[in-house]
């Protein structure tokens, strides 16, 4: 980043839409005619609904297509190990085109956020390559989370957010744009206002933020101020539900519901990040281990249509 302020044109970019449908409102308020919003989702699943069912990665493909899913994400590694068996890039795109599958993110552990600069280097370089792979089955984003950050101390936002501009670039380069993910239990990157920060102190239009409903609640971000912001940048949201009976304080990834199945505002957060026909994609993503006990079929299923109410409610 070329200097120490955050762009204006980007600042704009992220926040300005909202001011200006304050304008809208009011004029549409003085005119009589309501502006009715729609909202444009994607139904997804997540492989961690699965992953624990350890099928493999052609299985979670098929049990995807045969649960009603036409839009995944994947577990990079979990498509290392199919690649390292023998399996190959030209047969992963022939077989998502023979399911109807989307690939729309990939989950991946990449380090680019150490403060050890060789090893950053090191890491970088291999988040690169495995963008290239994604590229070629038509894969435009993964993640990138806070994995290999320091905690004695922290790196501060402004230090991440020019980390995460390394890899951004590379991702714009690329074609497939790393989504900077919000973790409720990490540090400067547990809540909407540090992540949606450092996306804005990049300066590069291209940010993404990764945004998850039980992050929202374990970093205990207000839900009401998602308004503040334009959507634009959350082109993805983890779903997911938490139950009343867990704090923030005590509740863990493997404690995460079927959307609807807990006390999260789910209907408003979607109001929020699905307006002004904003494309959106609902991501199913839990860590329950009475579900992976289940037929992983059944539960793929159970996910779709517990998503699609959700979904369906506002």
């Amino acid at each position: 980043m070329s200097d120490s302020t955050i762009n204006r044109r980007t600042a704009v970019q992220f926040l300005g839409a909202t001011a200006g449908l304050a304008v809208v409102n009011k004029a549409d308020a003085a005119m009589n005619k309501p502006v009715k919003e729609k909202s444009n989702f994607t139904y997804c699943l997540n492989m961690a609904t699965i992953r624990g069912h350890k099928l493999g990665f052609v299985k979670e493909l098929q049990t995807a297509s045969k649960a009603g899913f036409h839009s995944v994400e994947i577990w990079f590694d979990t498509w290392q190990e199919y690649l390292k068996a023998g399996g190959t890039i030209v047969e992963t795109k022939r077989m998502l085109g023979d399911l109807g599958i989307k690939v729309e993110n990939s989950i991946s552990f990449n380090q680019w956020i150490m403060d050890d600069e060789t090893a950053r280097k090191k890491e970088v370089e291999q988040m690169k390559r495995d963008m290239g792979m994604l590229a070629e089955i038509g894969c435009k984003r993964i993640a990138a989370t806070g994995k290999g950050i320091a905690t004695t101390p922290y790196p501060d936002l402004d230090t991440i957010a020019d980390r995460y501009n390394t890899v951004l670039e590379l991702g714009v380069s690329s074609g497939v744009i790393p989504q900077l993910e919000m973790w409720g239990f990490m540090k400067n990157m547990s809540n909407v206002s540090q992540v949606l920060y450092m996306a804005m102190k990049t300066g590069n239009k291209s940010a993404r933020i990764l945004l998850d409903i039980f992050h929202l609640y374990k970093g205990q971000t207000p839900v009401d101020t998602l308004s503040f912001m334009d959507p634009m940048p959350v082109e993805i949201l983890h779903m997911n539900d938490h139950p009343a009976t867990l704090s923030y304080q005590v509740i863990t990834d493997a404690d995460r519901v079927y959307p609807g199945d807990g006390v999260a505002p789910i209907k408003r957060i979607l109001q929020i990040l699905g307006r002004h026909n904003h494309p959106l994609v609902l991501s199913v993503e839990v860590f329950n281990k009475n579900y992976y006990s289940q037929d992983a079929l059944v539960v793929a299923k159970t996910a779709l249509s517990k998503l699609k109410a959700a979904a369906e409610s506002i």
